[in-house]
Parts: structure tokens; C-alpha cells; sequence
């Protein structure tokens, strides 16, 4: 049987004590490093058999880094539909705030408790997390990480968006052309310890190094925390600090759409110039009033999609999450399993007033 001994005796303590200490208990009183240590080989434990047949009937659950952000509903939602149609059911659970990290674990332990076949996880913070998701793999759940990803030993796979390099390398040659490679530029992220959002400002600081960019300088990276209210005060903020910006980056769709209803309404609406990760239907009335020239994004749900048939992949056998290893996601095509157990959706698309219309999510 897929649930082992050890699972249901997780899952009886757990109804017995509260589910965080149960799930310690279950799990040995092991440290970070001891987690870390045996995740880097129980991730990729077994051997796949791409020819394996597909399980239906599994559960999987979708854990974003906030509910009832309308990324993560177009990024679950494509999850979902991907899971019908492989005969396998869909579930979302997930904190209001993508700030509150320990609300994030807690749901993680929620769903080994409810013993899921496989879970989807937008990680807030990559070492909090880290444990409880051992413990679900520990219970034989397949863990995938998508969007944004925890440690590589504390999950099977990662599907992230794009190359996190060119991300961050695109969005600031997006604005340079935008502002003529000179002035000062600004980033408006999320919260900062979002894994994803500082790996591309990474790379963003590592562009800036060359020499095209010598007369661009960041002055300043601000944090909203993915709220709406924030962020557009962040923006302002920034702004009043630094009078002669000439240009914004905000990697995060919650932030740029912010800034941009800033941007509008003020006296730097086509002076400051505003590019970043977005959706069409956030974005568009900011590019067709001038506001915002062009920005970029994956399809997000695309993403939640190739998360799901990873998912459904590991639980049927077919991957183990090692590099090299491909599998078939449907009518997206076939995936290859980079280094670190990372797969990557593809190239961001750029948006701007010839093609925004095309896109509707």
C-alpha cells in the first residue's frame, strides 16, 4: 500500500498532540542540517520508469504563497484543470498574507496530515519551510515547489518560471531602453525574503555590472510585502526619497500593478518609467494610457499547470526529480530535469501595446 506504517502513525499522534510537534516527534527530532542532509538523497530516492502508467485518482495539494492573489488563482487554477483532466483531484490551502511564513508551514503539516498524494508549494521563505516538507516526503508525498523555491534536498522538483538569469537580466535591459541607459533606477520587490524575487535581483546588480550600464544606478531596493497598499506607498516613498528617478523595476505582479496606479495619478506618469513581472489584464489600462511602456511575464497558468503534471509524474513513477530524467506534459510537450532538480517553464513573453490584447489573464 502507498501509505506506509510510519505515515499512519504520523497521521494518529498528530490527532493526538498538535500537528507541528507530532510531525517533529515522527520525524526524529532532526536538525536543519540533518534535513537537509538526508533530503539531498530521499528526494531522488528509487529509480524512474518514464513508461510507467499514469495514476489517477491522486490528491494534490496546491499551497501558494497567498490566497486570493489573482497570480496564484491563474497559476492554481491552471493546476486544476490540469489534474481533471488527468483523473486526479485538486486542492488549495494557503495563508492571506504572503508575509505570514509560520501560516505557511502550518499548512504544509496540514496537508501530510491529510495525507495528499503530492503537493505544489510556493515557498514564502526557503529555510522555514524546509523541515515540514521533509516530513511530508518522509510520509511518501511527492513535493514540488513552483514560482518560488525552498532548499533543493526539501522538494523532488522545482518548476520555476523561466531561467531566474534571465529574468533578472531582462528586466533591466527592458528599462534601460526604456530610459536610455542613464539615470537612476529603483527596485520595488515583494517581501524580503521571498527566494525568488532575490535571486532575480541577483542577477538584475550582476547586468548593471556591464559596461552599457555604467551611466544606470540603483539607489535603492524597497520591499511592499505583495500588498497593494504597501507597495504603492513603497512607491511613493521612493519617489520622494530620490525626485530624480527615472526608472522602477518590481519583479512581483501585486507590486507593479501599484506602482503603476501611482505612477497614473501623479506628476511622474511617463516621466518614471516602469517595467517588471505582470499580468495583461493588471497591466493593460497602464500601457494603453502611457504609464507603462512594456513589462514581461510567464503565462502563470502554464505554470500552475506544469507544476501539476510534475506532481502526477513524480507520484506515478515516471520522474524522480533527478537531471537528466524527462517526462511528457501533455499537450505543453516534454520536459528535461535541469541541475538541482529544476524545471523551467520557458522563456517570459513582453508585453507591451502592439500584443497586450492578444492575452486575457
Amino acid at each position: 500500500m502507498r501509505k506506509s506504517t510510519l505515515r499512519r502513525s504520523c497521521a494518529a499522534l498528530a490527532t493526538a498532540t498538535s500537528l507541528a510537534l507530532a510531525l517533529t516527534a515522527c520525524g526524529g527530532g532532526t536538525t536543519k542540517k540533518d534535513v537537509a542532509d538526508e533530503g539531498a538523497s530521499a528526494a531522488t530516492a528509487g529509480k524512474a520508469d518514464p513508461n510507467a502508467a499514469t495514476k489517477k485518482g491522486l490528491t494534490v495539494g496546491f499551497l501558494p504563497k497567498q490566497v486570493n492573489n489573482p497570480y496564484f488563482t491563474s497559476a492554481d487554477k491552471g493546476g486544476e484543470k490540469a489534474l481533471k483532466e488527468l483523473g486526479s483531484g485538486y486542492k488549495e490551502v494557503g495563508p492571506s498574507s504572503a508575509t505570514d511564513t509560520a501560516g505557511q508551514v502550518s499548512y504544509v503539516n496540514t496537508l501530510t496530515q491529510q495525507q495528499v498524494d503530492a503537493m505544489a508549494v510556493s515557498a514564502q521563505d526557503p529555510g522555514a519551510l524546509c523541515t515540514a516538507l521533509k516530513q511530508a516526503m518522509k510520509n511518501g508525498i511527492k513535493v514540488v515547489t513552483y514560482d518560488s523555491d525552498t532548499t533543493p534536498g526539501c522538494r523532488n522538483a522545482f518548476v520555476s518560471q523561466a531561467s531566474a538569469e534571465d529574468l533578472g537580466r531582462t528586466e533591466v535591459q527592458l528599462l534601460a531602453k526604456q530610459i536610455g541607459y542613464k539615470g537612476e533606477i529603483a527596485i520595488l520587490s515583494a517581501a524580503q525574503t521571498a527566494t525568488n524575487q532575490n535571486t532575480w535581483i541577483d542577477f538584475m546588480k550582476d547586468e548593471l555590472k556591464k559596461p552599457e550600464y555604467k551611466n544606470m544606478k540603483l539607489v535603492k531596493t524597497a520591499y511592499g510585502n505583495d500588498d497593494a497598499q504597501q507597495s504603492f506607498q513603497q512607491t511613493q516613498g521612493l519617489l520622494q526619497e530620490y525626485p530624480n528617478l527615472k526608472g522602477i523595476i518590481s519583479p512581483t505582479t501585486v507590486g507593479i500593478k501599484a506602482a503603476a496606479q501611482y505612477l497614473s495619478g501623479s506628476k511622474y506618469k511617463g516621466k518614471v518609467k516602469l517595467t517588471g513581472l505582470g499580468t495583461p489584464n493588471d497591466m493593460r489600462k497602464y500601457v494603453k494610457n502611457g504609464t507603462v511602456e512594456a513589462f514581461e511575464l510567464w503565462d502563470p497558468a502554464k505554470l500552475g499547470e506544469l507544476a501539476a503534471r510534475t506532481a502526477v509524474a513524480l507520484s506515478s513513477g515516471q520522474i524522480t526529480g533527478k537531471e537528466g530524467e524527462t517526462f511528457k506534459a501533455g499537450s505543453m510537450g516534454e520536459y528535461t530535469i535541469g541541475k538541482d532538480g529544476v524545471i523551467s517553464l520557458g522563456k517570459p513573453t513582453v508585453f507591451d501595446a502592439k500584443n497586450i490584447d492578444q492575452f486575457d489573464f
